[in-house]
C-alpha cells in the first residue's frame, strides 16, 4: 500500500514544480517562497488548533499530537534543511528550464541511496548499482543538452544551486525516516502530522525574517513582486504531497529509498508541462535523457523489491 501513495505523492509533486516555476516566472524568488509556507501554514494551523483544544480529529489521520521542546527541536532542524534546500531550489527554478531542472531533481535517488547505505545499512545489489550508474550518465547527457541552450553545467550556478536542493532534499528524505521510524528501530518515533504541519510552520516565521532583512531593503531595487493564482497552487500540491509522502513512510516495511525514487517519478509530470505549458526548447535530447533516468529508477525499483 505504501507504494501506491509514493505515486501519489509523485503526480502531485509534479503539479507542485509545475506551478513553482509558473509562480516565480519574472517574480521575485522570496516572496513567492515566503507567501508558500504562509499559505501551507494556515492550511495546517486549523488542524493544530482543532487537535489541542477539541476531540475532533481524534483517531483521524489529521490528528496533530501535542508536544513539548523534546519533540519539536527535531521538527526544527527539519524545517532549516527544508527550507534551504528550497531557497536554493526556487533560485536555480526561476533562471533555468522545467526540463533541466526536473531530471536533475530525479537523481536525488541515488544520494538518498548512498545515505540509506551508510546511515540505515541499506545495502546495493548490482541492479541498484547499475540504476545508480545510468543516473549519472542521465547527468552527464543532461550537461551536453545544456551547452545546447547556452546552459554550462561547470560554471552555471543556477545549476548547482539545484544540485545543492537536490543534496539537501535527501537529507531531509533520511531525516524524516529517521524521525518516523520507531523508537525500537532506531528512530525518533515521531507522528507524521506533527512534523509536517510544524515545519510549515517553523518555516513561515523564519522566511518572514528573511524576507525583512534580505528582500525588503533592497525591494525596489531587485526583480519586483507580482502576485499570480499559481502561489495558492504552489502550497495545496505541496502539502498534499508532503501529506501521502509522510503517511507512506509509516507504513511497516516502508523503504525510504523506494519511496523517495517513486517521488521522483513527478519529472515525468512537470517535463510535459515544461514542453507544453512553457514551450521549452531541445526536447528530443532532454527526452532521451529523461528515458535514461526513468530507466535508472526502474533499475533501482527492481533492486530494492
Amino acid at each position: 500500500m505504501w507504494l501506491v501513495f509514493a505515486f501519489l505523492s509523485a503526480a502531485l509533486l509534479g503539479f507542485y514544480d509545475a506551478f513553482k516555476k509558473e509562480a516565480l516566472t519574472a517574480n521575485a524568488v522570496l516572496p513567492v517562497l515566503f507567501f508558500n509556507t504562509l499559505f501551507c501554514s494556515l492550511i495546517f494551523l486549523p488542524l493544530i488548533i482543532l487537535s489541542a483544544t477539541t476531540t475532533l480529529l481524534n483517531d483521524t489521520l489529521f490528528y496533530v499530537p501535542v508536544a513539548g521542546w523534546e519533540v519539536h527541536k527535531y521538527i526544527l532542524v527539519k524545517s532549516c534543511i527544508v527550507l534551504g534546500s528550497w531557497v536554493l531550489g526556487y533560485f536555480g527554478m526561476k533562471n533555468l528550464p522545467l526540463t533541466i531542472v526536473g531530471p536533475i531533481n530525479a537523481t536525488r535517488p541515488v544520494m538518498v541511496l548512498v545515505g540509506a547505505f551508510l546511515f540505515f545499512g541499506e545495502r546495493l545489489n548490482v541492479w541498484q548499482w547499475i540504476g545508480v550508474f545510468l543516473a549519472v550518465a542521465s547527468f552527464i547527457m543532461l550537461s551536453n543538452s545544456g551547452k545546447k541552450e547556452g546552459i554550462n553545467f561547470k560554471t552555471n550556478s543556477w545549476i548547482w544551486m539545484i544540485v545543492a536542493a537536490a543534496a539537501l532534499g535527501a537529507i531531509s528524505g533520511l531525516y524524516d525516516k529517521y524521525l518516523m521510524a520507531p523508537i525500537g528501530e532506531g528512530g525518533v518515533g515521531l507522528d507524521q502530522m506533527i512534523v509536517q504541519s510544524w515545519y510549515n510552520i517553523y518555516q513561515f516565521f523564519m522566511m518572514g525574517i528573511m524576507l525583512i532583512l534580505l528582500w525588503w531593503p533592497n525591494h525596489r531595487h531587485t526583480t519586483p513582486f507580482h502576485w499570480h493564482w499559481s502561489i495558492v497552487c504552489v502550497s495545496v500540491f505541496l502539502s498534499a504531497a508532503d501529506f501521502v509522502y509522510f503517511y507512506a513512510l509509516t507504513i511497516p516495511g516502508a523503504m525510504i529509498s523506494i519511496v523517495s525514487m517513486i517521488r521522483r517519478g513527478s519529472v515525468v509530470v512537470s517535463f510535459l508541462f515544461g514542453a507544453v505549458a512553457f514551450h521549452e526548447k531541445n526536447l528530443k535530447a532532454k527526452a532521451a535523457d529523461l528515458v535514461l533516468v526513468l530507466l535508472g529508477m526502474l533499475f533501482l525499483y527492481i533492486g530494492s523489491r
